[in-house]
């Protein structure tokens, strides 16, 4: 396979994990200000399968559909308005998180144990960019937006950045191993 077409198939890829963290996006458990959701463990598996480039691609591809109206964000809302309420720091936020996973396993290796740390990084980075937007975009002070916005997201969290390194680890090998993604179309260090 050509690099054309190897880039043509990772876009195609990175299309299908817009369609991903928007169908997990769905999968919520309510709480009063911001709800526990799969979009973390989607961002999480776009950017440890498809490393920062195409990661962050999938990303932007999502954040895009659902800003132009098409109902993908948690609780099947959509619209440019959701960047801009007390939520919209964990979407924006997830923009910097795909890429830094990505950069992290492409300058380390994509197995299991690096996959787990850049997925804690990155969990942190979400809920940081997150609480902060909840602060200033619900008036709250720092202690009422880590409260509500931070600390009820650790514990599940982590086990988000455990089961996206592990999956995501898993399925990568297996597209490599059917040439469906290039081991080395990311990084200069080959992947397992």
């Amino acid at each position: 396979m050509n690099k054309e077409q190897q880039k043509l198939r990772t876009m195609i890829i990175s299309a299908l994990f817009a369609s991903i963290i928007g169908i997990l996006a769905q999968v919520t458990i309510p709480l009063p200000l911001v709800p526990i959701t799969g979009q973390t463990l989607a961002i999480g598996l776009a950017a440890t399968i498809l490393g920062s480039r195409f990661g962050t691609l999938s990303v932007l591809v999502y954040l895009a559909i659902g800003c132009a109206g098409i109902p993908v964000f948690a609780q099947f809302s959509s619209g440019i308005s959701a960047l801009f309420g007390p939520t919209g720091g964990y979407l924006v936020g997830f923009i910097p998180t795909a890429f830094i996973i990505g950069y992290y396993l492409e300058k380390n290796s994509f197995r299991f144990v690096h996959a787990l740390i850049s997925n804690i990084i990155g969990m942190f980075v979400t809920l940081l960019i997150g609480t902060a937007w909840l602060k200033v975009a619900a008036h709250l002070s720092w202690a009422g937006a880590f409260t509500g916005g931070f600390t009820p997201f650790i514990i599940v969290g982590l086990i988000k950045a455990a089961l996206a390194a592990w999956i995501g680890v898993t399925v990568r090998k297996r597209l490599v191993t059917a040439k469906l993604l290039s081991s080395n179309s990311f990084s200069k260090k080959k992947s397992a």
